[in-house]
């Protein structure tokens, strides 16, 4: 394999691409453009589909169209975007439908800016939509990990027949990063789509659907889809330790980019005799508790730091699992700025020096 240099956005497109994924719904918004002027080409090359819908709601619907029928489907949209589809999503999850959706967020909340932000956490995470569903949630902090996660993406997205949410922040869309891709795509099996409307040719007739006006029929397909998630509880957690050691004090937990400027500042302290550690959740659904408790109640560890580009959303899922067992600490930058090594750095030595940080940066 050979590696490429790549913008982040065209480089999850062709991930997509190679993924099967040839039928590609969106509405243009920064910083997110790139992957639909990457696809409007990409796609009559291999026999796809991108069609430029006139709003994200239609995006939506046409996703649940085409989702219906068995097919690999995509779209990629920026925070107010996401927003727009949240009907959809939770109709899609309803009606076990396997879509992707990529969110490169941006500075909130209302239109906001244009520039990176992680302040989506809670949308992704917690259900934006109305409704007993959740999300596969991928987070990305690399180009490279952003292709092999979309790519993973839509197999699981058939494995469970749910959609899946890939979140990154408009650094990983807008940067540029070598990367590889497979000669050759292969996955792992999948069951047949059985459930597919595909037309009635030698069957009976079946309808995709999120709609059970009998209580009893909708409450039994709650249960099947919350036995769902517990199933992706147990086989989908993924999570990256860097330079966990015994004699750590302090654990940073972050995700996304914000998870490689805290690399820098670790990497920066340890030439200065200071050793600090680092859990990056890599699915933030299903969360990795079991994984950070562990890695949080060390005993050589006293306090955990959470750093996002947010005023503070991730940081509940920190304080609910280890709370009660070590004293969790938060720092933010939003807006749209994004938190600078020396800044983590400084929160770090402040710890250590009192153990009470400033809890936003303002």
């Amino acid at each position: 394999m050979a590696k490429i240099l790549m913008k982040g956005n065209e480089a999850i497109a062709e991930a997509a691409v190679r993924a099967g994924a040839v039928n590609y719904f969106a509405y243009p918004i920064t910083p997110q453009n790139e992957v639909g002027e990457y696809l409007a080409r990409r796609l009559p090359e291999v026999g796809g589909v991108f069609l430029q819908a006139e709003s994200e709601v239609a995006v939506g619907n046409m996703l649940f169209g085409a989702a219906s029928t068995g097919k690999r489907v995509f779209t990629t949209s920026s925070s107010p975007g996401i927003s727009l589809m949240q009907e959809a999503i939770s109709y899609m999850a309803g009606a076990q439908l396997p879509v992707v959706l990529l969110n490169i967020m941006r500075g909130g909340p209302g239109l906001g800016g244009i520039l990176p932000a992680q302040s989506d956490y809670f949308q992704a995470t917690k259900g934006g939509g109305h409704g007993d569903y959740r999300l596969l949630v991928l987070a990305p902090s690399t180009i490279q990990e952003a292709v092999d996660l979309t790519m993973l993406a839509f197999h699981l997205a058939d494995k469970y027949r749910n959609p899946v949410m890939i979140i990154g922040d408009g650094m990983i869309g807008q940067m540029m990063e070598p990367v590889e891709f497979p000669d050759s795509y292969t996955e792992p099996e999948l069951p047949p789509k059985t459930w597919a409307a595909t037309g009635a040719d030698g069957r009976k007739p079946q309808v995709v659907k999120s709609l059970f006006l009998d209580p009893i029929a909708l409450e039994k397909n709650n249960i099947l889809l919350h036995e769902k998630y517990q199933a992706m509880k147990r086989e989908e957690i993924r999570f990256e330790c860097y330079k966990t050691a015994p004699k750590n004090k302090i654990l940073l937990v972050a995700y996304g980019t914000m998870a490689r400027i805290c690399q820098t500042a670790i990497d920066e302290l340890e030439g200065e005799g200071i050793s600090v550690g680092l859990f990056r959740p890599i699915t933030c659904f299903p969360f990795p508790e079991e994984a950070l408790y562990a890695e949080a109640t060390k005993s050589n560890i006293e306090t955990v730091l959470t750093i996002e580009m947010s005023m503070g959303q991730m940081v509940e899922d920190v304080e609910r699992v280890v709370a009660r067992q070590r004293p969790v600490k938060f720092f933010g930058r939003t807006g749209g700025i994004v938190p600078s090594p020396e800044e983590v750095i400084q929160q770090i030595k402040q710890i250590l020096a009192s153990g009470q940080p400033t809890k936003v940066k303002v």
